[in-house]
């Protein structure tokens, strides 16, 4: 695992910066999906639910990178790109997306949550890291 340089851990720990998450089709060309993501215990995760094109994307293993910009810079960013180590189907996953709810909008829950939804969560490891700063 990557060590992420401490000028750009503002983006991942306090700032409200979305994730430009890239994953790979299985033609292998790409997708691209703006998520809201957390920082915990050195990894990424990011959130979503079952039938959605990163979740088919994202297996265990797979590769995957994020841009994230500065939302009071756009000429800052970081890039990390990772290896998905963890995916969570259960409880915790379930929880998470409200977790980052109140990260993004302030609220308790996730508001745009649908009955139907399985969460699923990843954990991605770092394993490179570009940016401008």
């Amino acid at each position: 695992m990557t060590t992420i340089p401490d000028v750009y851990m503002d983006l991942l720990l306090e700032k409200k910066a979305f994730a430009h998450l890239a994953t790979v089709m299985p033609d292998g060309s790409p997708q691209n999906t703006p998520v809201w993501f957390d920082f915990v215990d050195g990894k990424v995760r990011v959130n979503s639910a079952l039938g959605r094109t990163k979740v088919r994307n994202m297996k265990q293993g797979a590769k995957v990178a994020l841009s994230i910009m500065d939302p009071d810079n756009p000429d800052r960013y970081v890039q990390l790109r990772g290896t998905v180590t963890g995916v969570r189907q259960d409880d915790v996953a379930a929880r998470h997306i409200d977790q980052l709810a109140f990260k993004y909008l302030g609220l308790d829950k996730n508001p745009y949550a649908k009955a139907e939804d399985v969460r699923v969560m990843f954990e991605i490891s770092v394993f490179s890291v570009q940016g401008m700063s």
